[in-house]
């Protein structure tokens, strides 16, 4: 009899040893919650765990939160390569190691002779890591680069996926994939308490609590549930400071975000067909307001919490000197999802990113904004 998904995921967890935890480029506050809620539950556990985004976390309205101790955007060290030599013929007597310019050399001192190049082989040994856990992902694909570089360990190490999306691909050996949940956090609390309640401390329930209050945008959004809401309870039970989040997420916002917005307001287009009100940034926007394109997500919050008449809400920036990246958000998921399909990209947090080849922000602006009314 096969085990239910929660009860395999127990089972790989209790026996994991080194846990690669994977996250969106631009994780949101589920992605984040979730994802420290796990390092800090394996850390608990005695099991090495390492969160993997494809960005440095440096966004400033995650500070609030307990760090887990390993965050990394590359891997490294992932796997060993064993260069092997049978020495039933011939003994290896010494061994040294030099490094010249680019050159990394190795030394052998054979016991007699010299060396035959049959006795040599060349073996890449297991990964170092036993476990995979995909966080908020529909498909490995939306990892970027940090899947293209490192494809061979999702094809040889065991994979894990949680998410809410309906749009997930069970790409996963194990699929803990819940579309009636609101968020990967109220997915994981259950699994957590399952495993080992005496590893669950405050530090989970905080984080926890950040990812269902993030995605349900305080229990304001549609997708919040009576599960949801006894999830939120259960962990504040636990712990959690509710109202610490809040306030932190919701109330108090830094000098540097206010003046972003200033200069996002300064520039903002009204596109009334559309229903779209967009803003082209410069460097120049980001250096003199100390801020960074991260800070984005809640600079398109507050444009929709002011403006009651806009649909669409859009920031460009020039991501490389050839091109422009823009940040989406709507009023309601379905809208975004559809804009989606039309530049072939996914949703994450709901917040849509699209890369356009032009370097004008205006004429990229303008190729966004006929495709979307082509399409309204």
């Amino acid at each position: 009899m096969s085990l239910e998904p929660q009860e395999q995921f127990k089972k790989f967890i209790t026996n994991a040893k080194d846990v690669l935890i994977f996250i969106p480029e631009n994780p949101g506050f589920d992605a984040i919650g979730s994802s420290f809620a796990l390092a800090f539950f394996l850390e608990n556990s005695n099991v090495q765990a390492t969160i993997v985004s494809g960005k440095k976390l440096t966004e400033t309205k995650f500070e609030f939160l307990p760090r887990p101790k390993n965050i990394t955007s590359e891997i490294s060290g992932a796997r060993e390569f064993v260069l092997s030599f049978d020495t039933s013929r011939n003994k290896i007597m010494g061994i040294r190691q030099e490094t010249i310019g680019n050159a990394f050399n190795v030394y052998l001192t054979p016991e007699k002779g010299s060396i035959d190049p049959r006795d040599f082989s060349f073996i890449l040994a297991k990964f170092k890591y036993d476990l995979l856990v995909v966080l908020d992902n529909p498909d490995l694909e939306s990892l970027g680069q940090t899947y293209l570089n490192n494809s061979d360990l999702f094809f040889e190490v065991p994979v894990i996926n949680i998410d809410h999306r309906s749009n997930n691909e069970n790409f996963g050996q194990i699929n803990l994939v819940d579309i009636t949940a609101s968020s990967c956090a109220e997915i994981l609390k259950p699994v957590l308490e399952n495993i080992n309640l005496s590893s669950f401390d405050e530090n989970i329930a905080t984080c926890l609590l950040v990812g269902i209050i993030g995605a349900t945008g305080n229990f304001k959004k549609k997708n919040t549930t009576p599960k949801s809401l006894l999830a939120a309870a259960s962990l504040m039970d636990g712990g959690a400071d509710q109202q610490g989040i809040i306030r932190w997420l919701y109330k108090t916002q830094p000098l540097s975000i206010l003046k972003l917005l200033g200069r996002v307001m300064s520039k903002l287009h009204w596109e009334e067909k559309a229903k779209l009100a967009w803003a082209n940034l410069s460097l120049e926007d980001f250096v003199q307001s100390r801020t960074t394109p991260e800070n984005l997500p809640i600079i398109l919050e507050k444009l929709q919490e002011s403006y009651s008449d806009g649909q669409i809400f859009m920031t460009l920036y020039n991501d490389t000197p050839n091109s422009s990246l823009a940040i989406i958000k709507t009023v309601n998921t379905e809208l975004l999802q559809k804009i989606s399909l039309l530049f072939g990209t996914t949703v994450h947090d709901e917040i849509l990113e699209t890369r356009i080849n032009e370097s004008d922000l205006v004429l990229a602006a303008k190729t966004i904004q006929a495709k979307i009314e082509n399409a309204q």
